[in-house]
């Protein structure tokens, strides 16, 4: 087994000069540096007060899942022969707060939409997907179910 560094620099921006000394007096802001990359913006879920113009940690993990599956997908694919001509996905992912205010997420759908070549076979391409989850690394370091409702279309 072969270990990897992975960093970035999260940067907190929400200081409007007292710093965190009233709940209320500092925003939810923060960036993402991660060198020779543009920044990524980012704030608190809107639920807990953060901005809803900028993406939530929340997001970006749901995004991170889809994109890793997406990746894996187009390789496997590859590999298999099945020729993909667009790939998009609307991921959604089911969250539950306690009374507590502890938060977790409880399960996952990919939902991508999927253009094959026009001697696509879905089956195929279904079982592709199946494989996906033994090999992506983000879908093997969550600890929530991650269901797949692909649908596709074959041909232009």
């Amino acid at each position: 087994m072969a270990e990897h560094d992975y960093t970035a620099r999260v940067v907190w921006t929400g200081n409007r000069g007292d710093g965190t000394s009233t709940y209320g007096g500092y925003d939810r802001s923060w960036s993402v540096e991660t060198a020779g990359k543009p920044v990524i913006y980012g704030s608190n879920d809107p639920l807990l007060g953060g901005d809803p113009s900028l993406h939530n940690p929340e997001e970006m993990l749901v995004a991170a899942l889809s994109a890793c599956h997406m990746l894996w997908f187009l390789h496997l694919a590859s590999d298999a022969n099945i020729t993909v001509l667009s790939y998009s996905d609307d991921p959604l992912a089911v969250g539950e707060t306690d009374e507590n205010g502890a938060s977790r997420f409880l399960r996952a759908t990919l939902r991508p939409f999927i253009v094959l070549a026009e001697d696509g076979d879905e089956a195929r391409a279904d079982a592709v997907h199946r494989q996906i989850h033994k090999v992506c690394f983000i879908a093997r370091s969550v600890n929530f179910p991650v269901e797949i409702d692909a649908r596709y279309r074959i041909g232009e």
